[in-house]
């Protein structure tokens, strides 16, 4: 699952065992993830449609959400570049800006735009990664909630997004034949002239031209095809794609 961190490329919800941050907060995250594995349907809705391929490697690694945010963590104490995708969505907007983070995990890029200046909502389907990101990034809004069926407005939040970034290969985590619903529910809560960003890499079980018809399914339209985070142009042969698109 593991993807290594370069410049202008961005990183995902993968990756293989780093150096121990605090065996405390480790062993509290892990708790958690164990007791969201053990709740009945009744006492978790989210669990009542499809898993993602996100929660289904939690459901067999309980501990896997507690790693992904120490793995950050350490990260970005030890100093590594992991705002290559907040830099990009920046520029893209006036500071002031309204952002969603669709799949925001523990916040690293709702967190880093709020820190920027913008008004930011992440939104996730893992709880741990919700609890990380809220204790990490508290100038945000933090949600738990599927993309493929969020309404926000059912959490209170009426306004819309400037832009919605999908970042860290969350494309390729959610469930076989969802796509195009997430897209769709990221393009309802754009506003005018708002535009959805996504980036993930090929040989995740996800194409780009797979991408391109599910955007077009959910009433989307490329304004800009970019092979990494730093602007260099996409090609037939691009390992990665970052999608810049607007409602048609």
């Amino acid at each position: 699952m593991g993807r290594s961190l370069r410049p202008g490329r961005g990183s995902g919800k993968a990756g293989g065992p780093v150096s121990q941050r605090s065996g405390a907060a480790r062993a509290t995250l892990a708790a958690d993830a164990r007791r969201r594995a053990a709740r009945t349907d009744e006492e978790d809705p989210v669990s009542q449609r499809t898993p993602s391929r996100w929660e289904q490697i939690v459901a067999a690694n309980p501990d896997h959400s507690a790693w992904y945010v120490e793995r950050f963590r350490a990260m970005a104490a030890r100093g590594d570049d992991l705002h290559g995708e907040s830099r990009l969505v920046d520029a893209m907007v006036p500071r002031g800006s309204r952002i969603l983070d669709a799949g925001s995990g523990p916040g690293r890029v709702g967190g880093e735009l709020a820190r920027r200046g913008h008004t930011v909502v992440g939104v996730d389907v893992d709880p741990v990664l919700i609890e990380a990101a809220r204790a990490d990034h508290p100038d945000a809004t933090w949600v738990v909630d599927d993309i493929c069926e969020m309404d926000l407005t059912a959490h209170g939040i009426d306004e819309g997004f400037d832009v919605v970034v999908s970042a860290g290969n969350v494309m390729t985590f959610l469930a076989e034949g969802t796509h195009a619903a997430a897209l769709e529910r990221m393009r309802a809560h754009l506003r005018p002239r708002g535009r959805v960003v996504v980036g993930f890499g090929a040989g995740r079980g996800y194409e780009v031209r797979e991408l391109l018809g599910d955007a077009r399914t959910a009433g989307l339209v490329p304004d800009l095809m970019l092979a990494t985070w730093d602007l260099r142009p996409y090609e037939s042969d691009s390992d990665f794609v970052v999608a810049v698109l607007r409602a048609d």
